[in-house]
């Protein structure tokens, strides 16, 4: 199993009966209307399925795209697009210290036995690759998202300076009338401003740091520049997607949106095509499934997924209904990792679930369960303190758990995108989501959690942050915990006491990017049946296939980068040139 600071769950899930979506045979039925042939035919216009179909186009192999959806980029478009990829030309450009060697320790270290090391290989010896072809077929460029931290440094290979990048701005005038079908952000950027990934860090704190006012300076010079020159200005994931995109167009490959899969084709065993509700697009050398997890399905999520769990607290794009996994499976398609998700502890704010990031970290600040004690390090990876969360509930109850902050932290920071002493939106309290209070026996009542744990429990907080020490849960013992804090504050950035009144808590639930558990694929993204064997013609990528990852996350850009890899090897596999 992985190595980390914490106990991943326990196995895969394995498959499990679903017929929503079903498989159309020679034998069973007589062809649907054909709407097309084509070499490749795609499912799905996020990363994965876009990377694939431009792999696919500039191999000289015609493909169509098929997006359930009205619009394109799925959950990357929504995304802050952050991209995992060891050794990739952008960092070793720029100096990053990085070596095939030190990737390889440092990822089999995170995942561990959970997934094939040929599978991990695969993902390493392509990613550099696959971002040098996206950069030559598509206005994409890239930047070093310097200092975020690999999500456990401290293990062989692990980078402190980190080894993640995000798409650079890009105009998305580029696009034309296609640009009105990109999938709008999960977060809009304020007016006037350019924002990357990077950015937040610093903007968190542009109330109290002379460099977060000094990089919401360059934000807004940015966002002033784009305005003179007439651009759209695009960063983070409606970059990645928009420039995907326009190297698409360029390759003239069709993305036909409104287009549901709603079952696979198959003849003589082999996957040749994709059934549509208007009829049938033929495949000659096979069928690329990208069309993400299924987040938003709560029949799947209830059958294999820990209780409670809600769609209400994915950020995930909303068509993510595990289509692609269901027709795969009824194929003869093998499951892993169903359990699991890109999980991050989540605010589920009136509309919809706010993902969790800096604010849970940010020194001033803890966690507390239903008896009113921590029980994580609230600064660990977002995917380790949700794993917690639910290894604990049952019995020690955790779910919802609660963010505790003072008047001094709302003073300093920004959260979610309420600038500092400026007052909370009203629905976050009405609906349940935050607290205030002028007295933390108050507050404890007011969330239903014990007021003599709750002091007792900000009383020995306040006094190792003063010292600076968590010896408690280690919050600032590796380096990760400190991305998302205030070097101000010393001996430890990522500790302060609770002492100004009035209180807040904000309620934190099991929010995900999305799920990572799906169809079973090898190195070359080709889907396996249960026993190993390979399906003919059916290749997945993406949150539609089980996550190189496993149960953990390696770095900002997890889901992202492992997604495009594969999606760029399954389409030089279907062209003969893996």
């Amino acid at each position: 199993m992985s190595v980390t600071r914490r106990r991943v769950l326990a196995g895969g899930a394995g498959a499990g009966a679903s017929v929503a979506v079903g498989v159309r045979t020679e034998a069973r039925a007589a062809a649907p209307p054909l709407l097309g042939t084509y070499d490749v035919v795609v499912i799905g216009s996020g990363a994965a399925g876009m990377t694939a179909a431009l792999t696919a186009a500039k191999q000289g192999l015609s493909t169509v795209v098929l997006e359930k959806a009205p619009t394109f980029g799925g959950s990357a478009a929504r995304s802050g697009a952050g991209i995992w990829i060891p050794n990739n030309p952008v960092v070793l450009a720029a100096g990053v210290p990085d070596t095939p060697a030190k990737a390889a320790a440092y990822l089999a270290a995170v995942v561990g036995s959970d997934v094939p090391a040929a599978r991990q290989n695969a993902f390493l010896a392509h990613g550099p690759a696959m971002i040098s072809f996206v950069m030559a077929n598509s206005p994409l460029r890239f930047r070093w998202m310097e200092g975020y931290s690999d999500y456990y440094p401290e293990l062989p290979g692990g980078l402190p300076n980190g080894r993640s990048i995000e798409p650079d701005q890009l105009d998305g005038n580029i696009l034309g009338a296609e640009l009105a079908h990109l999938n709008p952000p999960y977060l809009e950027v304020p007016a006037g401003l350019v924002v990357f990934s990077a950015d937040y860090k610093w903007l968190a704190l542009s109330a109290v740091s002379v460099k977060g006012a000094a990089v919401a300076a360059e934000c807004l010079a940015r966002g002033t520049q784009a305005a003179l020159l007439g651009q759209t200005p695009l960063t983070m994931g409606q970059s990645l997607a928009a420039g995907l995109r326009k190297g698409l167009m360029t390759a003239g490959v069709p993305v036909q949106l409104n287009t549901p899969l709603t079952e696979l084709y198959v003849e003589n065993g082999a996957v040749t095509g994709a059934v549509t509700p208007a009829g049938l697009y033929r495949a000659r050398r096979g069928v690329i499934v990208g069309s993400g997890g299924f987040e938003h399905n709560a029949a799947m999520r209830a059958q294999y997924q820990q209780q409670p769990i809600g769609t209400e607290w994915t950020v995930g794009a909303k068509e993510n209904t595990g289509d692609g996994i269901r027709a795969g499976q009824q194929v003869g398609a093998g499951l892993a990792l169903m359990d699991d998700a890109w999980w991050g502890p989540a605010i589920p704010l009136p509309g919809e679930p706010y993902f969790c990031l800096a604010e849970r970290t940010l020194p001033g600040g803890l966690l507390v369960n239903a008896a009113g004690r921590r029980f994580v390090n609230e600064a660990a990876p977002y995917s380790d303190v949700v794993h917690t969360m639910y290894e604990r509930n049952p019995t020690d109850p955790d779910i919802p758990s609660w963010l505790i902050v003072d008047q001094n932290y709302r003073n300093r920071y920004l959260f979610k995108d309420v600038a500092p002493t400026f007052v909370l939106p009203a629905d976050w309290y009405s609906s349940g989501a935050a607290h205030k209070e002028w007295t933390l026996d108050a507050l404890a009542t007011s969330i239903g959690v014990p007021s003599a744990a709750l002091r007792t429990t900000v009383d020995r907080f306040n006094s190792l942050a003063l010292k600076g020490d968590d010896t408690d849960f280690g919050r600032g013992d590796s380096v990760y915990d400190h991305y998302y804090t205030d070097p101000a504050i010393l001996p430890n950035s990522c500790l302060a006491p609770l002492w100004l009144p009035p209180y807040y808590a904000f309620r934190i639930v099991p929010g995900d990017l999305g799920t990572k558990g799906g169809l079973r694929t090898d190195a070359r993204a080709r889907v396996l049946r249960p026993d190993g064997s390979v399906i003919p013609g059916l290749y997945a990528a993406g949150n539609a296939s089980a996550a190189v990852m496993g149960h953990s996350y390696a770095g900002a850009g997890s889901t992202i980068g492992p997604a495009m890899t594969f999606g760029y090897i399954a389409a030089r596999d279907l062209a003969g040139v893996l």
